[in-house]
């Protein structure tokens, strides 16, 4: 229970707030429509269904606050190197920013959904109520109509109105359509199913905030009593704060998107299967090499851009006009901040990164690619990896791209035997399916396996490569040569494991050997994995603050 509130106590905390505001919000405003004075003959006509629409409304204009910021990278970013004097509990909070929004959507939704239905049966009622359905008092209230410092009660002034007709024709019913029926859209193309196979129906259609947030600030302006004129107001007062800073946030990345990016000389390179056990080194193309196609379709893709700082593990987004002119999509960056480019690995995807990998195909020798806009960098959770002594870093495929600007950074660190390199261990596991994934990584493993033996700190690093898939083919031919001095996957001194790991094996395993250490767990990979590795923290985490901790980070896009 102790390392669960360390790992995950000021989350919850927070979530008990917001959680606690919202309820508060709902329970204030229903009691207040519920049992308020003013609202007596209201109530007589609607019944409780008044304080059921009402008292969600007020819940929608705080979620409607805050559903934009966690969207604001920049404002993200500036307060992760405000929070880097706090501790690393409070700005692990900004890495879960995703999560949240999808929390506050769901709330938005659950709350709409309630008001709608209330509002309906409003309608029903006064409707009724204006055809004499319910009682005499029902009747003359109906009847009442405005005077010099009163409006009327109900807002039905014909007796042989059909309700549907009445929603479509006042602003607070169209607007009310509009803006429920654009949630709706964005929400279900949202779904995990509708954002990985079919990206842009979910980036084109999330958009449709802009209509929503248009439609919320007008939405009350058919409403006539006073309170809910003044409830008018109060929507502005939520929403205008978020609409300009998002503005802002947009402002900054068209400013970033009209900069400049420089490709650096194009160079497509076709390397045969890794299953031949040779490696391949780079480093003597130089440096002026600027995009390597590699056989299992990763692209990496090293671009230059002035005034462009990064920290390791960071991510940008892209946007490519030549394919599309909105969309925008994150990678993380793979070089490391001692470098003068940036660089990213791109995996074939999708229709997007299928189309950038055709064009860079077919660029002709020394060409410069097309228009490239960058937006970033962001911070992420693996910027904190050098606030350990020891480190767990866990990449599952592509997922490897920020632990390669980490081990890149080390490099460096170690060349120039930086002094505030804190970090005394680090433990690095890559999963994959394919052999032929590992390729474009190899390189960078055999460089740091030389380096930290010729400094005599073999132990520094110790790494585990998992292939999860192979055929029948790959197996014969480690039978054959089951002695090789190296791998015959990799090409490193570190034999290629089979299967998946065994992480209660591993984890027990990097706590005898740090018994006193803080081990900091780093994860780039799916959320089932992601599950067991949180578990596994809190499982191996002592009792006792003097031994071993594990703290778990994971990646969020």
């Amino acid at each position: 229970m102790g390392n669960w509130i360390i790992n995950h106590g000021l989350t919850a905390f927070i979530l008990v707030v917001w959680m606690g505001i919202n309820i508060f919000l709902f329970v204030w405003f229903y009691l207040f429509y519920d049992l308020g004075e003013r609202f007596f003959y209201t109530r007589h006509l609607l019944g409780s269904a008044l304080a059921w629409a009402r008292a969600p409304a007020a819940v929608l204009n705080f979620n409607c606050l805050l559903i934009l910021l966690p969207v604001c990278r920049n404002l993200l970013s500036l307060f992760r190197g405000s929070f880097v004097c706090c501790g690393r509990s409070m700005r692990k909070q900004l890495d879960k920013n995703l999560s949240f929004h999808k929390l506050v959507a769901y709330m938005i939704a659950l709350m709409t959904a309630v008001h709608m239905i209330a509002h309906l049966l409003n309608v029903e009622w006064y409707n009724n109520s204006r055809q004499g359905v319910y009682d005499k008092l029902s009747t003359a209230l109906s009847n009442l109509e405005d005077t010099k410092n009163t409006t009327y009660l109900n807002p039905i002034r014909i007796t042989d109105l059909i309700p549907t007709y009445f929603v479509f024709t006042t602003i607070a019913g169209l607007t009310g359509v509009i803006i429920t029926l654009a949630l709706i859209l964005i929400i279900t193309s949202s779904m995990e199913v509708i954002r990985r196979s079919y990206f842009e129906v979910f980036w084109y259609t999330h958009h449709l905030f802009i209509i929503f947030f248009a439609g919320l600030v007008f939405h009350g302006a058919g409403l006539t009593d006073t309170k809910d004129l003044s409830l008018t107001l109060q929507t502005w007062m939520y929403v205008i704060g978020p609409m300009v800073l998002y503005l802002c946030e947009r402002l900054i990345r068209f400013i970033r998107y009209m900069q400049t990016v420089r490709y650096r000389k194009v160079c497509l390179i076709r390397h045969p299967p890794l299953s031949s056990g040779a490696l391949r080194s780079e480093r003597n193309l130089g440096p002026i090499r600027l995009i390597v196609m590699r056989p299992s379709k990763v692209l990496e893709l090293q671009l230059m851009k002035r005034g462009f700082k990064m920290e390791v593990g960071q991510y940008v987004f892209l946007n490519c006009p030549a394919i599309s002119q909105l969309e925008w999509h994150p990678f993380t960056m793979t070089s490391a901040p001692e470098e003068d480019f940036f660089s990213v690995h791109i995996r074939s995807a999708g229709d997007w990164t299928d189309k950038l990998i055709e064009i860079m195909q077919q660029l002709p020798e020394g060409a410069q690619g097309p228009k490239m806009g960058v937006d970033g960098p962001f911070g992420t959770a693996s910027e904190d990896v050098f606030d350990y002594e020891v480190s767990m870093l866990v990449g599952a495929g592509i997922g490897v791209t920020p632990f390669a600007s980490i081990l890149k950074s080390i490099w460096y660190k170690f060349k120039e035997s930086n002094p505030k390199l804190r970090t005394r261990k680090i433990y690095f596991y890559w999963l994959c399916r394919e052999t032929h994934a590992f390729e474009w990584f190899a390189d960078l493993l055999q460089v740091l396996e030389k380096e930290m033996d010729e400094r005599g700190m073999v132990d520094f690093l110790t790494y585990k490569l998992y292939l999860t898939k192979w055929d029948d083919g790959h197996v014969n031919h480690i039978k054959v040569y089951p002695d090789t001095d190296v791998d015959m996957v990799t090409g490193l001194r570190q034999q290629t494991n089979y299967g998946r790991p065994n992480w209660d094996k591993e984890f027990e395993q990097v706590r005898k050997e740090n018994p006193t250490s803080v081990v900091g767990t780093f994860l780039c990979g799916p959320e089932a994995l992601g599950e067991v590795l949180a578990k596994k923290c809190g499982k191996y985490s002592d009792v006792d603050p003097r031994k071993t901790k594990f703290y778990f980070n994971k990646e969020n896009f």
